[in-house]
């Protein structure tokens, strides 16, 4: 994605392009295993159109605010599905907040909807720093999207989500 070549070239198709392209093993790596464990389960509740829908338009959607951004920075440049990824994610925590996880490597199992929250903490504050290669703002606004694109497709289901969280009890 090349924000100042989408806005002087037109070269929209960018949006799209940039999702499919990954800078290392290890980043095509994290993306598609975190994208094949929560898929499923995504899928499995919306159906594969929306699963579909919903991880194309959060790649597209996730580059809007960096498009944005650098619109004017002929040398900015971010690639890989990240964002919608991240729409994933934040779908299936939406559904199931009381799912346990595990950050890799540490094997203390965390409430989804904990590690969301964190999460976007981490994301937010990454994004305003700057100081790396990665776009921690499609990290963001893909799992914005996500929580959004759910919410949508299925009210009563993200209700029951949100329901568990506020009922929960950490003791």
């Amino acid at each position: 994605m090349n924000p100042y070549r989408v806005e002087k070239h037109k070269e929209y198709y960018r949006f799209v392009t940039s999702g499919f392209v990954h800078g290392s093993y290890m980043h095509l790596g994290f993306n598609m295993f975190t994208f094949y464990f929560f898929g499923e389960a995504i899928e499995g509740l919306l159906g594969p159109t929306l699963f579909i829908i919903l991880f194309i338009s959060g790649i597209i959607i996730s580059d809007i605010p960096s498009f944005l951004k650098y619109k004017n920075a002929p040398h900015y440049n971010s690639l890989g599905a990240s964002g919608g990824v991240s729409s994933i994610l934040f779908a299936s925590i939406l559904y199931q907040p009381m799912t346990e996880l595990m950050i890799f490597p540490i094997p203390i199992p965390i409430k989804g909807f904990i590690l969301g929250i964190l999460y976007l903490i981490y994301f937010y504050y990454s994004g305003k720093q700057s100081k790396d290669n990665i776009n921690h703002d499609a990290h963001l606004f893909g799992a914005l999207y996500g929580l959004l694109f759910a919410f949508i497709a299925n009210p009563d289901l993200a209700q029951q989500g949100i329901q568990a969280v506020l009922n929960w009890r950490p003791f």
